[in-house]
């Protein structure tokens, strides 16, 4: 849901020339900041406000990126400071929430299942950059093969200029796909969830145990793809 409403929220806003993209991913950071600072308080209301603030983040955390497309003015810094800062808000959010809980149960053990969450959701990032980095170490075109491998191998559909309703249904089935490989906007949801319903706990369980999987799986599937590539290039 947070996409379609950075859409309608930039088309208020994305012809404000001073409002540029970057400012925009301020104002998701400090969103979130915010949004920590009510967890760490405590208390149902500040809980839901909370929740709400998250999304909010979220809306802003898509706008940018919707508004540098539009204007023509992505930039390789804008991009960096996104993502650096999308990284730190998951840390401060479910750190926030394992401290939360534990303060509601005087148990060390949701600190523990968050920090175990955020790393091995750190670690899913981390390993795709550690095998580029051996790769292009063999490889100095290795990118640039991979973007000619990428750019052979997409099928883009093509945007039309009418509202197509079998087109967007489409987009939203594919979209559900994510919920499965629980990256970040999922757990956002979940995180939002759990702090309405002030269920944090076995919500930290879920997100320790996905990121684990997901993290390990990524560590063996890189890994993997290193030595068939090694071994490719020996054949050859």
């Amino acid at each position: 849901m947070t996409s379609p409403l950075a859409i309608l929220f930039n088309y208020a806003v994305v012809d404000i020339r001073w409002l540029t993209p970057n400012l925009v991913t301020l104002a998701s950071f400090v969103t979130a900041l915010v949004s920590a600072a009510f967890i760490l308080v405590g208390g149902t209301t500040n809980f839901v406000i909370a929740a709400g603030l998250i999304h909010l983040s979220h809306v802003f955390d898509c706008m940018d990126g919707q508004m540098a497309r539009y204007r023509k003015t992505t930039s390789a810094s804008g991009s960096y400071f996104d993502r650096a800062t999308d990284q730190i808000q998951v840390t401060l959010w479910f750190g926030a929430v394992g401290y939360a809980a534990y303060d509601q149960s005087g148990s060390v053990l949701p600190v523990f299942l968050a920090f175990i969450g955020v790393a091995f959701y750190s670690l899913r990032g981390y390993v795709k950059y550690v095998a580029i980095h051996v790769e292009m170490s063999r490889d100095a075109r290795y990118l640039e093969r991979m973007a000619e491998d990428a750019s052979a191998g997409e099928g883009v559909e093509a945007a039309s200029q009418g509202f197509d309703l079998w087109a967007s249904v489409r987009w939203f089935i594919s979209e559900q796909r994510k919920i499965v490989r629980f990256n970040e906007g999922v757990f956002i949801f979940m995180l939002s969830l759990a702090l309405v319903l002030d269920r944090l706990t076995p919500m930290l369980w879920v997100f320790a145990v996905s990121q684990l999987g997901h993290g390990l799986f990524r560590s063996w599937q890189q890994g993997r793809n290193i030595h068939l590539s090694q071994q490719m290039r020996v054949e050859k």
